[in-house]
């Protein structure tokens, strides 16, 4: 089986409580999804948004708040976190897109605003490269794309300390070292995390030129782009 298709059936499964294990799991978690909304300027308006990797829909329930009348476009490899999303947005303007991102089709100057939390760690580095520049041609005049994740490099000499420190985190609920040992295992096969400077050079080199993170808590980091 594909690597693609495991990790939609680890998601098929992470789905049953996944609000719960990425606030325990993941340092920051609720504050670097609050930024999806927070650090949008006062005067942007959206009426189309494609959230790349909805999981079950966490974002896109923040965006709402601010744009309940736009139309969404929710895209995600599992199915199980697709249906999650249907039974929870059942009266909103969303269309969704059960594939990989590598097989979803970006439309030209389609969208004011394009999300991804916590998903493209799993694109290569070319992957994340070609990706940004598809949010670019993607996004119209004056849109953002908006971008949460771990940013660090596995050869980055400081991921090991990182590591430890995420261990700790995570014990703080888990103590008993089950919960680790199963996000050490997707990481190890799944995960393909890129350092944060990296990014930004790949970012500034798909076209965009105003690049903020008003949200960075070691290599948590919350950024946005402007197009």
């Amino acid at each position: 089986m594909s690597t693609e298709k495991n990790i939609a059936l680890e998601f098929n499964e992470f789905s049953k409580n996944y609000t719960n294990d990425m606030i325990a799991c993941v340092p920051c978690y609720s504050e670097l999804i609050s930024g999806f909304t927070k650090y949008l300027p006062d005067n942007f308006q959206a009426s189309n948004i494609l959230d790349l990797g909805c999981g079950n829909g966490n974002i896109t329930m923040q965006l709402l708040s601010r744009f309940p009348a736009a139309n969404y476009t929710l895209v995600d490899a599992s199915t199980q976190m697709i249906e999650l999303c249907r039974n929870l947005f059942r009266e909103k303007k969303i269309t969704y897109v059960n594939k990989y991102f590598d097989e979803f089709e970006f439309e030209e100057a389609a969208y004011d605003l394009v999300v991804a939390g916590f998903s493209l760690h799993h694109c290569e580095d070319n992957e994340k490269k070609a990706m940004f520049r598809r949010i670019y041609s993607s996004l119209i005049q004056g849109g953002i794309f908006s971008y949460a994740d771990l940013m660090i490099s596995k050869e980055d000499p400081y991921h090991p300390v990182m590591l430890e420190e995420w261990k700790e985190f995570v014990h703080k609920t888990f103590p008993d070292g089950e919960k680790w040992d199963w996000i050490m295992e997707h990481y190890e096969v799944f995960d393909r995390p890129s350092d944060f400077q990296q990014q930004i050079k790949w970012i500034k080199e798909a076209g965009f030129l105003d690049i903020q993170s008003p949200i960075k808590k070691d290599y948590w980091v919350y950024l946005q782009a402007l197009k």
